[in-house]
């Protein structure tokens, strides 16, 4: 936890660093439209451009293993249902056989129905 605090600091320190030594006033044109303020904006908001454009191009494979992640469960969860039902009956029919059986103890007389 604390390395990822440290590489937090070391990068935040390298951006104020960068920032402060490239405060050159810049135009960017795109478009037909006008930008005008320092280099360090300027790449900060062209990285978060980045960052917006390859987060959203990531979204369908991130819903797809999601959804997929939700059937595996159900399917896991379904499974386990069959096997606890298999298991039960796997005793009863074990509990069946070694309940030692009763003999028969009636008796048929001829002409008794």
């Amino acid at each position: 936890m604390q390395i990822f605090l440290f590489g937090a600091l070391a990068i935040s320190l390298a951006a104020v660093l960068f920032a402060l030594q490239n405060n050159i006033p810049v135009t960017v044109s795109f478009f037909g439209w006008t930008f005008s303020g320092s280099l360090a904006v300027i790449l900060f908001l062209a990285v978060a451009a980045g960052a917006l454009a390859s987060s959203l191009a990531s979204l369908p494979a991130l819903v797809k293993a999601r959804w997929a992640s939700s059937q595996h469960r159900k399917q896991v969860a379904s499974l386990e249902a069959n096997l606890a039902d298999a298991q039960r009956r796997v005793r009863d029919a074990e509990a069946r056989v070694a309940a030692p059986s009763q003999p028969d103890m009636r008796v048929d007389l001829p002409g008794k129905s």
